[in-house]
């Protein structure tokens, strides 16, 4: 892996753990995990925009790692974890910026666009689509769609409810997401069917070793960023729906005009719950590079680094070179 430095930012009230690799005078790009992983989950992608000539920034996103984790449910809606980047990017003296985010990196990337498009020159969602505003909050269309029946998201909605299951095994409960989200399984197997009332691991096995992709190291540094802390300020992400809805009406007619770059697994469960906001996507990101990868799940980086590097670095030599004037 690159020579990667780190330091902890004072910023937006809070402590923002960040690495970084790349030459010093390089453009920047930011990446920005999802749940629930970690700024090394980057790895084989932080190597090849390194080596392509870009100053590489990785934060541990707020409630994760060595980040601060506040305790208010509200400090982690989008507007929040977006204002951690752009008061890092001020930090760093950086004017404009590539931001490129994974899972729940997504949708920070995706709302950084909207919020503050002079500051984001280009931009990419892996896994996560942006369609437009919904027309109400998504737990709200979510209880309808699913009535009597499990859903994930749902589960998480609760304080202590979800924690109580992933935090009394971390291993385990890492081990048991990186697999069911991957194309080593079904598509359909994390989402499948079960009453409301169920749990988020009945039915899904422990597998007993992280995925192959997922080497001994790299899954220490997953291990490495819940111990001692758990789940539980990761999960509050998923408890600002309904407010970052509000947040979003001034948004609410605002397309994402930058380039813009998706990629998604054909195995992701997550295209499945995803699909109506996937078919809406070229209206509201009308420049979008769209992508399905191949015999992949929904840990793109780690199942499939030579495409997921190739297709990235294609999009950032048209839209945003190495070679161009730094925006710092």
């Amino acid at each position: 892996m690159s020579h990667v430095e780190h330091q902890l930012l004072d910023v937006n009230g809070i402590q923002l753990s960040l690495y970084g690799a790349g030459p010093a005078q390089g453009r920047p790009v930011w990446l920005l995990h999802g749940f629930p992983e970690c700024w090394h989950a980057w790895r084989h992608v932080i190597d090849a925009l390194a080596a392509a000539g870009y100053r590489v920034w990785v934060p541990e996103m707020r409630g994760y790692g060595r980040s601060s984790a506040p305790e208010a449910v509200e400090a982690y809606d989008l507007p929040s974890l977006g204002n951690d980047i752009l008061g890092a990017m001020d930090a760093l003296g950086q004017t404009r910026a590539a931001v490129i985010g994974h899972d729940w990196g997504a949708p920070v990337a995706w709302s950084l666009a909207l919020r503050a498009p002079e500051r984001v020159e280009v931009v990419g969602g892996f896994s996560v689509p942006y369609g437009g505003r919904p027309k109400r909050p998504a737990t709200e269309l979510l209880r309808e769609a699913f009535g009597d029946r499990f859903n994930y998201i749902l589960y998480f909605q609760t304080p202590g409810v979800a924690e109580a299951e992933l935090d009394a095994d971390i291993p385990r409960t890492l081990r048991i997401m990186l697999q069911a989200c991957s194309a080593e399984v079904p598509k359909d197997l994390f989402l499948r069917d079960k009453p409301a009332g169920s749990r988020l691991f009945e039915g899904l096995a422990d597998p007993g070793v992280p995925p192959a992709w997922c080497d001994d190291e790299s899954f220490q540094h997953y291990l490495a960023t819940f111990t001692g802390r758990g789940f539980g300020p990761a999960l509050n992400w998923y408890r600002n729906f309904q407010r970052n809805w509000a947040l979003s009406e001034p948004l609410a007619e605002r397309r994402i005009e930058q380039p813009a770059l998706f990629l998604i697994g054909d195995h992701d469960p997550v295209g499945t719950l995803e699909a109506h906001t996937l078919a809406r996507m070229a209206q509201w990101v009308p420049r979008v590079e769209a992508h399905t990868l191949a015999d992949c799940g929904h840990w793109l980086q780690g199942e499939k680094p030579a495409e997921v590097n190739a297709r990235l670095l294609d999009f950032l030599a048209r839209h945003y070179p190495a070679g161009g004037v730094s925006p710092a």
